[in-house]
């Protein structure tokens, strides 16, 4: 039987789809949540809005990481590439659907930013695209180490009895690691500084917006 190849129209299709349902919260988890294995420890109001702040940024970041897995797969130069993005995509997707589960538990919603936070992130993950796969998995590997330092951050930041959202929290900061490491290995090419340090800035905004809406 002869290999199905998607054409540019395919794969608008699919992006599109992928779009909207990241948008509207539709996520399915491949792996179980690690909160499965925390007890439900006892938490203050104050710490129950406080874990619900943290838990939406992070399902913020996982609403971008998407976009940018989506739009450097359609626009990679390669089949190769384009299925490599498309895997990170998937497992990146159990984060999405993680968050999405805790902010419900903590009694909190995820960002009603997050189609401007998906679009920005879709445009980004493009023109890093356009620049070639090098350029598009060294992207990668700055935006993995950025958000696995972001992610010890909370680490630190969370109610030390939440231990369900630090359970998730931690294997995400595991697969991000392991994200970024693939990455590497693929040959990303090294992101300039001043690239590095306007993704930074732009990770503050976020955060600090998403935190509270």
């Amino acid at each position: 039987m002869a290999a199905f190849h998607h054409t540019p129209l395919d794969r608008f299709i699919s992006g599109a789809d992928k779009a909207l349902r990241v948008i509207a919260g539709v996520a399915s988890a491949s792996r179980p949540t690690p909160a499965l294995r925390a007890d439900d420890g006892q938490l203050s109001e104050a710490e129950q809005r406080h874990s619900a702040g943290l838990m939406r940024v992070n399902h913020v970041g996982e609403v971008c990481a998407q976009a940018l897995y989506n739009s450097q797969g359609r626009f990679a130069k390669t089949e190769r590439m384009r299925a490599q993005f498309e895997q990170a995509g998937r497992e990146e997707e159990d984060h999405l659907a993680w968050t999405a589960q805790r902010l419900e538990e903590l009694g909190s919603h995820t960002s009603v930013l997050n189609p401007l936070f998906y679009a920005g992130a879709y445009a980004l993950g493009t023109v890093a695209a356009v620049l070639g796969d090098a350029r598009s998995l060294g992207f990668v590997v700055e935006t993995e180490r950025q958000v696995e330092a972001h992610l010890a951050s909370h680490l630190d930041k969370l109610p030390a009895q939440d231990a369900k959202s630090r359970a998730i929290v931690e294997q995400m900061r595991i697969d991000e690691i392991e994200h970024g490491a693939a990455a590497q290995a693929l040959g990303a090419a090294q992101t300039p500084a001043p690239v590095r340090a306007v993704m930074s800035v732009m990770g503050k905004v976020m955060t600090s917006t998403a935190y509270y809406i």
